[in-house]
């Protein structure tokens, strides 16, 4: 019986979840009641508070959910790489990609830093996507196959650079996803360490 309830319990958070993902990506969080949410889920106002003490903390969990899916793309594109370069590459690619879809720009980007304030929103991307980031330039620097640059301090940069190209994307009418993403590979791709030159003081002007 116990095992019952805790199932439907899941089930009706994922529900509550799956829903709200959708009316906040459409008309976004101030525009969304909460009796829409409830209408649409087909829940009662109990069951809603049973699992989020309010519209924010349900707005929080979908944000959640957005970066555990980034995550697992950014994983994917990685694992699938040939070497530790390519796996930032791929693994940035599929960031910018995740990130740019409408819905998840819309929500992650422009409304969670208002909504949950700045400070849990860079906690919940320090969690998530910086952190798989940070590991890839770790990676690569470890392995030679960039250069030598502080990997926090890149990862920041490189962090800072992703979340303002999304943004951007999102006035952009859906034109320029790849763009960035053809800028993004020129980016990185300049960071790759050239094994053919030895560098020297003498080598700059």
């Amino acid at each position: 019986m116990a095992g019952m309830r805790e199932e439907k319990a899941r089930k009706t958070r994922a529900k509550l979840v799956a829903v709200a993902r959708r009316l906040f990506a459409k008309n976004g969080f101030a525009a969304t009641s909460t009796e829409e949410i409830l209408d649409k889920a087909g829940v009662t106002r109990g069951a809603l508070y049973h699992h989020f003490a309010d519209k924010a903390a349900l707005f929080e969990a979908v944000c959640i959910a957005l970066h555990e899916e980034a995550v697992a793309a950014i994983g994917k594109a990685a694992d699938d790489s040939a070497g530790p370069f390519e796996a930032l590459l791929e693994g940035s690619r599929a960031w910018l990609a995740h990130f740019a879809r409408p819905e998840v720009n819309r929500i992650l980007i422009v409304e969670a830093p208002a909504v949950l304030g700045w400070e849990k929103w860079n906690a919940l991307d320090a969690a998530h996507g910086f952190g798989e980031l940070m590991q890839g330039v770790e990676a690569a620097r470890k392995a030679g196959a960039i250069r030598d640059i502080a990997a926090e301090e890149l990862a920041v940069l490189l962090n800072g650079a992703m979340n303002a190209a999304v943004l951007w994307s999102g006035h952009k009418g859906g034109k320029a996803p790849a763009r960035m993403e053809k800028a993004l590979t020129e980016l990185l791709t300049a960071l790759k360490r050239d094994r053919t030159k030895t560098w020297s003081r003498s080598s700059f002007p």
